[in-house]
């Protein structure tokens, strides 16, 4: 475990095909998948604010969030740029929790562990990339209730799932809350 960052809590790929990607991993036993469509939401890329459009889906392998990311755009974003650069998709980042993510980048500098900021969304959200060793980025990310409250939710079901029963579900935002619906609803 990093000690600078304390454990990693995510693995993210981003694809081409989020539903082949989720079906790659049902067929390893990993699921349920939880799947969201994002679009609209600003994103910090370098120093221009631009509105990005990607489907993203969850589940988990015991402690580890597996997460699949498919841009829906084609703007200069984090997502696409992995893209062009490995077409195939594959791993572009792993996460960790932080409790305030300006706190942790200056923490960072005081360590002096250089870093660049590739994309941020607000408050909650930083990618971060190693200047001396660049690869796969840091996904830092603040606890928020909202956003707990929904890995708890997958968590739990994949701990208590058997493996066949509602494989992909939707995660439905518009209560301002999760809210798990069948998928395709």
């Amino acid at each position: 475990m990093s000690t600078l960052f304390g454990p990693v809590i995510q693995q993210g790929y981003v694809v081409n095909d989020i539903d082949l990607a989720m079906q790659h991993w049902l067929a390893r036993g990993v699921g349920p998948f939880f799947v969201e469509h994002l679009s609209g939401f600003d994103g910090l890329v370098g120093d221009s604010m631009v509105k990005l459009e990607l489907v993203a889906a969850f589940a988990y392998s015991g402690d580890q969030q597996i997460e699949v990311i498919e841009p829906r755009d084609d703007k200069d974003t984090i997502y696409n740029r992995y893209l062009k650069e490995n077409p195939n998709g594959g791993l572009q980042h792993v996460a960790v929790w932080v409790d305030n993510i300006d706190a942790k980048l200056a923490e960072l500098t005081n360590a002096n562990a250089p870093y660049e900021v590739k994309q941020r969304y607000g408050d909650g959200h930083a990618y971060i990339d190693s200047v001396e060793y660049p690869g796969v980025m840091i996904q830092l990310m603040a606890h928020n209730p909202v956003i707990d409250e929904l890995f708890d939710i997958i968590r739990a079901a994949s701990d208590n799932w058997d493996g066949k029963q509602d494989p992909i579900r939707k995660i439905d935002w518009s209560t301002g809350r999760p809210v798990v619906q069948p998928y395709g609803s």
